[in-house]
């Protein structure tokens, strides 16, 4: 795995170093990166919008047929959801706050269920498809704040992708809304390595049995080794697509 953040580096700092990107080509990168991300991590949990659908419902607003309302309002949610992480990663110190993952949550979710958005749940939930158990409605404001103080102590000590690693699982095991807790643990999981300059990370539907994956692995070894690697190779790709959309080719990793 160090082999694995180490490459990255390599090439993010090849990067920052080599290329000082316009305004326009700025904004031309925010637009993708709005609309893959946002089709990806729907599509994960089973949002059929295609990526261009997806494109045409948070850009134009056009209602696609054939498709449900929810699907709309989350593509949409998403997009604003976005936005906001974006300007909330310009910030500085740790981002990983309450209000941040609440206010991440109320932007996707409001136009699903407004009741509900950015307020942590009432009933106990469920994972489906795994056997953890997630923090009961009335430890979910106590584990919160636990996981906000463990990283205003840890966000420094740790390779920026691995504490992204770290705070989406503990997210995913808090489980702390109703629903749209995975998009909103990969929305700060990003956040994260927006923060700390790092590239946006896209899980494509097809890697979802491997993200699942490594979330249970990472929970049956209790360390976040799995989820780091699979967010690491995320990371990696995504740096490749970087290169590739500026129509550069990597430099050769010593």
């Amino acid at each position: 795995m160090q082999e694995l953040l180490k490459k990255i580096d390599f090439y993010k700092d090849y990067y920052d170093k080599s290329f000082a990107l316009s305004r326009e080509q700025l904004e031309n990168l925010k637009d993708y990166y709005r609309v893959s991300l946002t089709y990806s991590s729907n599509a994960i949990e089973g949002n059929t919008l295609t990526l261009s659908e997806t494109q045409v419902v948070i850009e134009e607003g056009i209602t696609v047929g054939g498709k449900t309302l929810r699907e709309h309002n989350e593509a949409y949610g998403h997009g604003k959801a976005f936005d906001l992480m974006v300007e909330i990663a310009k910030g500085q110190g740790n981002v990983v706050t309450e209000e941040n993952l609440l206010a991440l949550h109320r932007l996707f979710y409001q136009k699903i269920d407004e009741e509900h958005a950015g307020k942590y749940k009432t009933g106990q939930n469920f994972i489906v498809g795994s056997e953890h158990a997630t923090t009961s409605p009335d430890k979910v404001p106590d584990a919160v704040k636990k996981m906000v103080m463990w990283a205003e102590k840890n966000q420094n000590k740790l390779h920026p992708v691995e504490f992204a690693a770290v705070i989406h699982n503990k997210i995913v095991d808090i489980h702390p809304f109703v629903d749209g807790n995975g998009r909103t643990a990969r929305l700060l999981l990003n956040l994260i390595l927006l923060n700390k300059g790092y590239f946006i990370v896209t899980i494509p539907p097809v890697l979802r049995h491997e993200y699942i994956s490594s979330i249970e692995k990472s929970r049956r070894q209790g360390n976040a080794a799995a989820m780091t690697e699979f967010i690491g190779e995320c990371e990696l790709e995504s740096i490749r697509d970087r290169y590739r959309l500026l129509g550069e080719k990597l430099p050769t990793y010593k």
